[in-house]
């Protein structure tokens, strides 16, 4: 096939048309990053003034709140009491057991958990370790001071009652020994095996703090185990001597003798509900409700409630009875 030569004319008018295109194509460039840059800068200007104004939307009926509590009775009905609550304020809840005061504490402040309680005299001595011993007051303040300052937590209003430490005795120890006091045990305590939870032993209000205070106290050896074990561990004589809970329904089932604190060295632990700052911030209806159930109960009430778990009964029955009894559901 034969070719017609190209005139210079049509090149010279060709290149022309190249060049404009080209510059058309530069222009057009320019102007979209013009438009562009325009566009980005009003983006950016509208994110950062939505988020200088931005908070994350407070929890409302039907959300979920995660409560934390630990493996005994009474935590076990706090965790279930706190859920039937907040879910007849028409809340969602998810109940979440942990082994240990740090184990929970540790959760929440991984943001794992919401809201739990725990005993102020058990965060004074395990979180903060400190053994000198404070009225409930005191305490109370100590803890919530050091929490908002440390961890960005804060304490909300007791529940009502103590549950602090207790050392009990079979009835034939305390006669044999003539025990009435904690002092009293100090000279025949290596003669002795004690029984208690899996944290005592090595805790400043458990028995670290209990030794420097008491001099001398040096049991022949220690049964660390789950708590609801030890009072039955103590009337069948595997032990002598038990770091009791004074609110457990079963010093009074298997009629144990408490020794009396006559040194003041175990805290006041007043149950007390815990939640972060930023959770109560976003979330003031959770809040409130929690603080409706503040100085409720007592501790004769609440051993009434443990011994009925101890004894079978299911926590959430026994949760749902405390609530209603006080006229709350």
């Amino acid at each position: 096939m034969l070719h017609e030569p190209i005139s210079l004319s049509v090149l010279i008018s060709s290149n022309h048309h190249q060049h404009d295109a080209c510059d058309n194509a530069k222009q057009w460039g320019e102007r979209m990053n013009k438009i562009l840059k325009k566009v980005s800068i009003v983006l950016v200007a509208c994110v950062l003034a939505f988020m200088a104004g931005y908070s994350i939307p407070s929890l409302a009926a039907g959300d979920l709140v995660r409560i934390g509590h630990r493996e005994f009775a009474e935590q076990r009905i706090i965790g279930q009491l706190f859920s039937l609550y907040l879910e007849s304020k028409g809340y969602k809840t998810e109940v979440i057991e942990y082994p240990s005061t740090w184990s929970i504490f540790t959760a929440q402040q991984r943001d794992n958990i919401d809201v739990y309680t725990d005993y102020t005299g058990a965060l004074y001595g395990v979180i903060f370790n400190q053994s000198k011993t404070l009225s409930k007051d005191e305490t109370y303040d100590y803890v919530k001071n050091r929490l908002q300052n440390e961890y960005s937590s804060t304490l909300l209003e007791p529940l009502g009652w103590n549950n602090t430490y207790v050392l009990s005795v079979r009835p034939d120890t305390a006669q044999k020994y003539r025990l009435k006091t904690i002092s009293d045990l100090v000279p025949v305590s290596n003669q002795l095996i004690l029984g208690s939870d899996t944290e005592f032993a090595d805790r400043k209000d458990g028995l670290i703090g209990l030794e420097e205070t008491y001099r001398g106290l040096n049991f022949r050896s220690i049964k660390p185990m789950n708590q609801a074990f030890t009072y039955k561990a103590l009337a069948d004589g595997m032990t002598d001597v038990n770091a009791s809970y004074s609110t457990d329904g079963q010093i009074e089932q298997f009629g144990l003798v408490n020794l009396i604190d006559n040194k003041n060295f175990f805290p006041p632990y007043y149950v007390t509900p815990i939640v972060k700052l930023s959770f109560a911030e976003k979330n003031p209806g959770v809040v409130a409700a929690l603080e409706n159930l503040a100085n409720q109960w007592t501790e004769a009430e609440i051993t009434k409630y443990n011994y009925m778990v101890d004894e079978g009964q299911d926590p959430r029955a026994v949760a749902e009875l405390m609530l209603r009894e006080k006229g709350l559901m």
